[in-house]
């Protein structure tokens, strides 16, 4: 018997001209998870502050709805941006390269000042940090200037031209923030690795920022800074001021044991300042254990390993650089996190991504996945199919 055509069907020619598929699921699954994962854990490490705090107006519900909100907003966002086409941001990358280093400059001007730092600017009602823009921005831009230059990158000149692109940011947010400097630094080191034909540059490029960087920490005006260096070697050279956080939050990894204190439970969270921010991951610790803390792990690690695949899949240089560059974002983020929380590395202000509380780096960073998930529908295998 003669099967019947179906009626709507994508004319041959047309599906191979398309070369699509579908986005990667498993990037989606992880990103959702991790971010109502965040949900629950900003409600169970805020819970208590708020409910028993004047200045939240004894609603024990307060950062749930606002992250929540802020949740909502994301998951709109990367469902938008995994619908545009990804070539559409190289377009526009230096507008938004130029554009955010702009705000980086006024933000000593016209920046808001906390907890000692100026590192947000308000606009009405809404605030946001610069330098989570620069993040976005640096990525899809040097990615376009690497490729559009690729073959100026066999000399050192060439090299040192994209470095210039990096380090004008880097530079900047280095003023207020030394962390996320460092951390945008690493991104686009990652990019021009991947990028680069010659190792050697890299070698000569860390000797050069090592001086830099040591007087950052040096000067007098940022001595605060060596002070970090010291408490991470001994915490309980100042156990009531610099080092009371990192004491705090070590005892609620310690408490977790295997399988926790159980959610809602954790005793450290009326200590720990803030523990609904950068600190988060010692509550997950000490409420879920050795074992939920390992499963964040492990979705961070099969997340970044999924934006790998699909970097090494993208059909053309500048999809494979962008997920290079979003994957390097993910991974040194949460490590620099889970690295200070544990205590293995010097105190930081770098919130774990999708889950610590903070709208500006949730929304951005779900931005970041809609164009992952874009890159990921057109794999260089399905765009090569005759």
């Amino acid at each position: 018997m003669k099967m019947a055509e179906p009626k709507h069907t994508v004319p041959k020619k047309k599906r191979k001209r398309m070369g699509a598929v579908p986005f990667d699921f498993a990037v989606l699954f992880i990103v959702l998870t991790l971010v109502l994962f965040g949900v629950v854990m900003v409600f169970s490490a805020s819970y208590y502050s708020t409910m028993t705090s004047e200045k939240f107006n004894h609603d024990m519900f307060y950062f749930l709805k606002r992250q929540s909100v802020w949740a909502v907003l994301g998951i709109v966002g990367m469902t938008i941006t995994m619908r545009i086409p990804y070539e559409f941001w190289r377009r526009v990358s230096k507008i938004a390269y130029w554009i955010s280093n702009v705000f980086l400059m006024l933000l000593p001007v016209i920046g808001t000042k906390s907890h000692g730092q100026t590192r947000w600017i308000g606009i009405g009602s809404l605030s946001f940090q610069p330098s989570e823009l620069s993040k976005i921005a640096v990525i899809l831009y040097l990615s376009s200037y690497v490729v559009q230059h690729r073959k100026e990158l066999w000399h050192f000149k060439g090299f040192c031209k994209a470095m210039v692109v990096l380090l004008i940011p880097t530079g900047l947010i280095a003023i207020s923030n030394f962390s996320s400097a460092l951390l945008l630094g690493l991104i686009g080191m990652t990019i021009l690795f991947v990028a680069s034909p010659r190792v050697w540059y890299f070698i000569v490029s860390i000797g050069v920022l090592i001086p830099p960087g040591i007087l950052a920490v040096a000067i007098p005006k940022f001595r605060y800074r060596l002070k970090r260096i010291q408490i991470w070697f001994d915490p309980w050279s100042d156990p009531t001021d610099k080092g009371f956080q990192t004491i705090q939050s070590l005892f609620a990894v310690a408490s977790g044991g295997l399988f926790g204190l159980g959610l809602g439970q954790s005793r450290q969270k009326t200590f720990i300042p803030e523990a609904h921010n950068d600190i988060i991951f010692a509550i997950i610790c000490e409420e879920l254990g050795l074992i939920g803390a390992g499963l964040v792990i492990i979705l961070f690690s099969l997340l970044v390993w999924r934006g790998i695949q699909i970097a090494i899949r993208a059909k053309d240089n500048y999809g494979m650089l962008v997920a290079t560059g979003i994957s390097a974002l993910i991974a040194f983020q949460a490590l620099i996190n889970i690295g200070v929380v544990t205590n293995f590395i010097p105190n930081t202000g770098q919130p774990l991504p999708f889950i610590s509380y903070g709208g500006t780096s949730l929304v951005l960073l779900m931005f970041l996945m809609g164009i992952l998930l874009n890159i990921s529908k057109y794999p260089r295998e399905a765009s090569n199919k005759e």
